[in-house]
């Protein structure tokens, strides 16, 4: 992806989150200058990637399959994340091997997410989904694709493949993720072997850093 894309896709982000009402921690608003001056106090923010982060899943198709997010907090137990895809964008299907998070939709358009169980062999499984969401559980067929509206939630238990979009003509999507401690390069297990982090050419300055792009403070 371009620099200005990124700083782009953070700028849509940010109105959003202005939009729905949410307020980000200070750490959000830093500049790359600020950075270079923060020292070791900032050092939780650096060693659990905490703030601005973008995925394509590495496959250099934002627009289709990627979309923008905030890690909040990523302590030892808990983690929560803001997400946001406008539409046509998509989540690659995947589940955690150890992670349970709940999505929430905390405003804008529908999302619609996919569920199937996973076999022994990380196959999508035939089998009903038991699917938890906002206090409610039910059992529905493999492969169904569950509703999310501003405001509703769905739980993601642990090996419970899943992904998820923006439903046409509903607009733009900020979600919500509560959960256990967060960590990508260990926990995720996606359908087809894909990447994280998108490679980056460097048109423009930019706007904020990258949760994976901190200097070390001195």
């Amino acid at each position: 992806m371009k620099r200005s894309e990124i700083n782009n896709a953070l700028k849509d982000m940010e109105q959003m989150v202005k939009t729905c009402g949410f307020f980000l921690p200070p750490f959000c608003s830093f500049t790359p200058e600020e950075w270079g001056k923060k020292g070791h106090d900032y050092d939780e923010v650096r060693n659990n990637m905490l703030g601005w982060d973008i995925t394509d899943f590495g496959l250099g198709d934002f627009d289709r399959t990627g979309f923008s997010l905030i890690t909040l907090r990523n302590t030892k137990i808990y983690a929560e994340k803001l997400l946001f895809l406008i539409e046509g964008q998509s989540a690659a299907m995947h589940f955690h091997w150890k992670k349970m998070e709940d999505i929430i939709n905390r405003g804008g358009g529908n999302v619609l997410i996919r569920v199937y169980e996973s076999t022994a062999d990380g196959s999508l499984s035939d089998s009903e989904v038991t699917v938890n969401s906002d206090g409610r559980s039910y059992k529905v067929p493999a492969g169904t694709v569950v509703t999310l509206h501003p405001g509703e939630s769905i739980t993601i238990y642990p090996y419970l493949y899943h992904d998820f979009h923006v439903e046409p003509h509903t607009g733009p999507v900020l979600l919500g993720e509560v959960s256990m401690r967060n960590n990508d390069e260990e926990d995720n297990r996606f359908y087809q072997p894909i990447g994280r982090f998108p490679e980056i050419e460097e048109d423009v300055p930019p706007y904020r850093l990258l949760c994976n792009e901190y200097p070390e403070a001195e």
